[in-house]
């Protein structure tokens, strides 16, 4: 009985300190949740998200190909208070047709670049693509290489762009011992760097913010007790991964399943948005969760 008693002090132990970040130097706070809720059959199952430099627009993409977009609505406090949508689209191939739920049609990561052009990256057909407009044919981009460990379900999970130039993380590596590969994308594939992966977590967004830094969103299922989600944030640089940092892990059950990731400047500093996956179920639910970055001072 003791043991038992011990076990579970332990576990709620963890678990109430599992929000505290793991590196001294920089500290999220908490800003809020949105429920976002809409009754159009293509709503749901969102993967990947976009906010616009001033926070005040949003590209949405769902694992069925559909792209929606329009803008976030703020109250004073710059808390979102609503999503308005101004479009929908089903993403098309490169030969104009929509594409269908399912192995050609499963997009998870999304990258807008300066340049307006849309980039989406698909598993199960392993790919990225690139659109002019929403409604616009796919630019089909070279196949990349195979990475042991990519599979029918976790392939090009993460996406991000910086200075033109596409960075693509799978979902899985070969096995929990391995790191995950970048894979970068300028002209052509190469395998960009490492990044150390530990037991359990699985890399489901990826976005460069306007400090220059790699944010990692990664997530940890765990059965009944729901999904746990976790933000690193890295110098990302050619082979080499430094200042590696756990900026927040959250408790079971804290948050939906966050699968998508933007960050930007709300004018006073970093600010981190991301959405969860509800998988089309009733009893899960679409939230767009808000962090705000702050430097933690330093120990006098």
């Amino acid at each position: 009985m003791f043991d038992r008693r011990l076990r579970a002090l332990t576990l709620a132990l963890t678990a109430f300190l599992a929000t505290a970040p793991a590196h001294a130097g920089a500290v999220l706070d908490y800003v809020g949740t949105f429920v976002w809720r809409d009754d159009h059959p293509s709503f749901g199952g969102f993967s990947g998200i976009e906010i616009s430099p001033d926070g005040t627009g949003f590209h949405a993409l769902t694992d069925r190909s559909h792209l929606y977009w329009g803008r976030v609505e703020r109250d004073a406090q710059g808390l979102v208070r609503g999503m308005t949508v101004a479009g929908r689209a089903n993403l098309r191939d490169s030969a104009g047709q929509p594409l269908p739920p399912g192995y050609t049609g499963d997009s998870e990561g999304i990258a807008v670049g300066a340049d307006g052009r849309i980039h989406v990256s698909f598993e199960g057909l392993d790919r990225v693509a690139t659109y002019d407009s929403p409604d616009a044919p796919a630019t089909r981009l070279p196949r990349p290489p195979q990475i042991p460990g990519m599979g029918l379900n976790s392939g090009l999970e993460a996406l991000a762009i910086r200075d033109g130039t596409l960075f693509a993380v799978p979902e899985r590596s070969a096995n929990e011992a391995t790191p995950f590969t970048v894979l970068a994308f300028d002209g052509e594939w190469t395998e960009y760097a490492q990044i150390r992966r530990d037991p359990r977590w699985l890399a489901v967004g990826a976005d460069f913010g306007p400090d220059g830094w790699f944010y990692l969103l990664e997530r940890d299922f765990r059965g009944i007790l729901g999904f746990s989600s976790r933000i690193r944030r890295m110098q990302l640089t050619p082979g080499v991964i430094q200042d590696d940092q756990i900026l927040l892990e959250t408790r079971p059950l804290q948050y939906d399943n966050l699968e998508g990731i933007s960050v930007w400047d709300d004018g006073t500093g970093i600010r981190i948005t991301m959405i969860s996956d509800d998988n089309f179920l009733f009893l899960q639910r679409t939230e767009i969760v808000e962090y705000r970055l702050r430097p933690e001072p330093a120990p006098d």
